[in-house]
C-alpha cells in the first residue's frame, strides 16, 4: 500500500457506481441506546462543530482505492460492502452532541442496507479522478453516514474506492477495510462465507476508555511522564524546529505530496543495520529524522509527538476505529554521534514512552494544557512523526496485487506532518503542510537531507 495524495490518483475510465448506507426507518437504534465515544472522537467532533459555527471550511478524510481483477461480479461486491458495514459497528453510528457530551447511536447490523446509485460512464482519467475526489469530499464529520463507497467498473477490472471520516477510522483502518472487502468479495464469488476472525467494536473500546480514565486528574501519577516531557520542552506541544513561514494564529491551505526515500533493496539493507544497532526500523527512522532535522538547523535533542496504536493483538486487532494514542518522545541527537549511539537513545526513549501509555492524548491535553483545550487544532506547527509498515497490516501480502492506495487529506494546516510508511517497494513519506513558500523550501530541503541520511545508513550503517 502506498499513501499518496488524491492528485496522484490514476484510475482508468469506466462506469461509476456508488453504494450508500440507507438511513434507518426510525432513529437507527432503540431509544436509550446511546453509547460512549472516545476522547479522540469527542475532540474531533467538537472541533467540527466550532468550525461550522464560525463558517470555517475545516475538513479532512481518510480514503483508499484498490483493484479487483477480471469482470466485476456486482452482486458479490455489494455483498462484500454490506458485510464490511455490518462487521464494524462504528461505521453504522450516528453521532450526537447533547448537553456538552458526544454520544453515538448505532444502527443494528440487521438494519444495515445499501442503496445503489448508478452514476454512469466517466470518459477520461481526469474526470474519474475529479469524480472520486468529489465523492471523498462529501465526507462530513457532522453528517451521517461517515463513509462513501463506490467502484469504477471496466470489462477487464474494477477500481473500488472508499473514504471515511476520522471519527470512524485511523491509519491502520484503511488496510483493514481493503482486506475485509477483498476477502469478502472473493468469498462471495464462490458462494462462501468470509473466513475472517471475530472483531471487537470500537464502541466497546470507547466505553472502557471512558470508564478507565474518568477519575484521572492533573495530579495523577500517570501524567508524570508528560510533565517531565513538558519541563524539557517548555510546554505541552513540541514545536517543529524549522521555519515554515507561518504566522501565529493563522491556518493555511495545504500541500500534500509523497516522496520515495529508499528502494526495496535499500530498505532491506537499512533494516539490517537497524537490527545490528539493536533497534527496529521505526526506531531507525526516528533516529534518521532527528539527525536530518539537526543538520537542517534543528536542536540536538529531538522532541516530537508520535501516534501509538491502542489496538493490541486481541479482538481489536482488525477492527475499524480510531485506536490511536499520541505520545511525546525525546532523545538526544548530538553532533558527531554515530548511528548506534543515537539508536540507543531512541530505544530507551521508546521503552520509557511505552511504559507510560495509559492516559489518552486528549485527556492529557485537557488536563495539562487547558489554555489550548478549546482550540480546533494544535496551537502552532508541531513536530509529528508517524510510521506504518503496510506489509504487516491485515492482508498486506496482497497489497501489490490489489494495487492498494491510501489517501489522506486535510483542508487546512498551520504546520507540517509526516507519515512514513514501508511497502514491498521501499520506504516513503507522505507529507501534508501549510502552503507557504518557506514551508515548501523547508520541506524540500529536509526531504533531501533525510534521503541522504537514510541512503548512507543503508550503504554503511552510519550517518
Amino acid at each position: 500500500m502506498l499513501q499518496a495524495p488524491i492528485t496522484e490518483l490514476d484510475i482508468a475510465p469506466g462506469h461509476v457506481i456508488e453504494w450508500r448506507l440507507r438511513p434507518a426507518h426510525a432513529s437507527g437504534a432503540p431509544e436509550g441506546d446511546d453509547r460512549s465515544t472516545s476522547y479522540n472522537q469527542e475532540k474531533h467532533f467538537s472541533a467540527a462543530l466550532d468550525a461550522r459555527a464560525d463558517d470555517d471550511p475545516l475538513a479532512s478524510y481518510v480514503a483508499c482505492t484498490f483493484e479487483l481483477p477480471g469482470p466485476l461480479d456486482r452482486g458479490a461486491l455489494e455483498a462484500a460492502l454490506l458485510y464490511f458495514v455490518r462487521r464494524h459497528e462504528v461505521l453504522r453510528c450516528e453521532f450526537r452532541h447533547l448537553a456538552g457530551d458526544l454520544t453515538c447511536r448505532p444502527m443494528s447490523a440487521a438494519e444495515a442496507a445499501l442503496d445503489t446509485v448508478d452514476i454512469g460512464p466517466v470518459a477520461t482519467r481526469e474526470e474519474v479522478r475529479d469524480h472520486v475526489d468529489a465523492c471523498f469530499h462529501r465526507i462530513d464529520t457532522l453528517s451521517w453516514p461517515l463513509l462513501v463507497m463506490g467502484a469504477v467498473v471496466r470489462p477487464e477490472s474494477s477500481t473500488v474506492f472508499l473514504a471515511f471520516d476520522h471519527l470512524v477510522s485511523d491509519g491502520l483502518s484503511t488496510p483493514i477495510a481493503v482486506n475485509d472487502i477483498a476477502t469478502a468479495y472473493t468469498a462471495a464469488t464462490r458462494g462462501e462465507t468470509p473466513a475472517q476472525p471475530e472483531v471487537g467494536s470500537y464502541l466497546d473500546f470507547s466505553h472502557e476508555q471512558r470508564r478507565h480514565h474518568a477519575s484521572v486528574g492533573a495530579d495523577d501519577a500517570r501524567l508524570d511522564y508528560w510533565k517531565a516531557f513538558m519541563r524539557g520542552n517548555g510546554g505541552f506541544f513540541p514545536p517543529f524546529p524549522l521555519d515554515l513561514g507561518v504566522a501565529p494564529g493563522r491556518m493555511y491551505a495545504t500541500v500534500n505530496d509523497t516522496d520515495a526515500l529508499l528502494t526495496g533493496a535499500q530498505t532491506e539493507a537499512f533494516e539490517a543495520h537497524c537490527r545490528k544497532a539493536d533497534g527496529k526500523v521505526f526506531m531507525g527512522m526516528l533516529a534518521a529524522v532527528g539527525e536530518a532535522l539537526r543538520r537542517e538547523g534543528g536542536p540536538e535533542v529531538y522532541r516530537g509527538l508520535m501516534p501509538v496504536s491502542d489496538r493490541g493483538r486481541g479482538h481489536y486487532a482488525e477492527a475499524m476505529g480510531w485506536f490511536v494514542n499520541t505520545m511525546p518522545i525525546e532523545f538526544p541527537v548530538p553532533a558527531g554521534a554515530d548511528f548506534p549511539r543515537v539508536m540507543a537513545g531512541v530505544r530507551d526513549a521508546t521503552a520509557t514512552m511505552r511504559d507510560n501509555l495509559d492516559v489518552p492524548f486528549v485527556k492529557a491535553w485537557q488536563l495539562l494544557a487547558p489554555e489550548y483545550a478549546d482550540l480546533r487544532s494544535w496551537p502552532y506547527a508541531v513536530n509529528f512523526f508517524s510510521y506504518l509498515d503496510f506489509r504487516r497490516a491485515p492482508g498486506g501480502e496482497r497489497h501489490a496485487a490489489l494495487q492498494a492506495r491510501k489517501h489522506i487529506w486535510a483542508s487546512h494546516s498551520n504546520g507540517i506532518c509526516f507519515w512514513f510508511h514501508r511497502n514491498d517497494t521501499g520506504m516513503y513519506v507522505n507529507s501534508i503542510y501549510a502552503d507557504t513558500p518557506q514551508a515548501r523550501r523547508t520541506k524540500a530541503a529536509l526531504t533531501a537531507t533525510l534521503t541522504g541520511v537514510l541512503t548512507g545508513l543503508a550503504d554503511t550503517g552510519e550517518f
